[in-house]
C-alpha cells in the first residue's frame, strides 16, 4: 500500500512569498486538501514586487517575479498567487490586476493568476462582508496601515476600523521596519493576537480581515468566529480558498474557517 506523498493530482499551486518568511508555506500546508501540493518561489524584492511604468497603466516585473514565473511556466500548475498583502497596498488601485496581466504574458494560457489582493477582496465578498475590521501585522508602520485601510476602502469596503498587533513588551523598543530583523517573524504569539482581536473588534464591523502572509494566525480563525459570531477572512487563507476556487477543487476544508467549509 503506497503513502501519501503529497501529490497534486487534484492540483498544484504555484506562490510567490517573501524571501525569508516561513509561514506562508507552514499555513498553507495546514490547510490545503489531500490531492493538492504547493510550490513555492521566493522573492526578495523590494515592495512592490512590480513597479508602474509611468502613465502606460502597465507595471514591470521585478527580477525575482519574473524568474520565478518563468521557472513555474514548465510546471504545469492549475493556479499561481503573488502571495504579498503589501504589494498589494503598495500598488495601490489597478496594480493587482495590472501585475496579473503582466505575468499571464509569461506563463502558459490555462494557469489562473491571482494575488493576495485580489483573494481577500473576493474572500470578503464571498463571506458578506462589507465594513471589516482589519488587523496588520506589527512589522506594518502607521502609515502602511493607513494605506491598507484605503487600500480595502478603494475596493468598495468600509472598513470598520483597523488594529496594527502589539506583539508585547519585548518589541516595543524597536522601530515597525526592524521587528523582523530581529526574529519576531519566527516568535509570534498567536493567544496573545486571539486576545487582542477578540477584545478591540468594534460591534459595527461585520467581519474580521487579518492582513499580511507573513501574519501566523490561521490557528485561531475558528476560536475567533466562535467568539466573535462573525466571519474571519485572514491573508494565507483567502489566497488558498480563492486559488483553489480558480483550480476547480471544490473540497470543504475544517479547522479553518466558514469560508474553506
Amino acid at each position: 500500500m503506497a503513502h501519501r506523498d503529497n501529490w497534486g493530482w487534484r492540483a498544484r499551486i504555484g506562490m510567490f512569498i517573501v524571501g525569508v518568511e516561513c509561514v506562508p508555506e507552514a499555513e498553507w500546508w495546514a490547510m490545503c486538501p489531500p490531492g493538492v501540493s504547493v510550490h513555492s518561489a521566493r522573492v526578495s524584492a523590494k515592495t512592490p514586487w512590480a513597479t508602474w511604468i509611468n502613465g502606460s497603466g502597465e507595471v514591470q516585473l521585478a527580477e525575482d517575479l519574473a524568474r520565478g514565473a518563468k521557472q513555474f511556466s514548465g510546471m504545469r500548475l492549475s493556479s499561481i498567487v503573488v502571495g504579498h498583502s503589501s504589494s498589494s497596498i503598495a500598488g495601490g488601485r489597478g496594480w493587482d490586476e495590472a501585475t496579473v496581466q503582466a505575468l499571464q504574458h509569461v506563463l502558459p494560457d490555462d494557469v489562473a493568476v491571482t494575488t493576495n489582493g485580489l483573494d481577500c477582496a473576493s474572500a470578503l465578498r464571498a463571506m458578506n462582508v462589507r465594513r471589516p475590521y482589519l488587523v496588520f501585522p506589527p512589522w506594518f508602520s502607521e502609515d502602511t496601515a493607513a494605506a491598507g485601510a484605503q487600500y480595502v476602502g478603494d475596493l468598495g469596503f468600509e472598513p470598520a476600523g483597523y488594529l496594527r498587533h502589539d506583539p508585547g513588551p519585548k518589541w516595543r523598543d524597536l522601530a515597525p521596519n526592524e521587528l523582523y530583523a530581529h526574529g519576531l517573524g519566527f516568535e509570534q504569539d498567536v493567544e496573545r493576537l486571539y486576545t487582542e482581536v477578540r477584545q478591540s473588534c468594534p460591534p459595527n464591523a461585520d467581519g474580521v480581515l487579518i492582513a499580511g502572509t507573513g501574519f501566523r494566525c490561521v490557528g485561531i480563525i475558528d476560536a475567533l468566529e466562535a467568539d466573535l459570531g462573525r466571519p474571519v477572512v485572514t491573508a494565507n487563507q483567502a489566497s488558498l480558498w480563492h486559488a483553489l476556487k480558480l483550480s476547480s477543487v471544490r473540497v470543504p476544508i475544517c479547522g479553518y474557517g466558514c469560508l474553506l467549509q
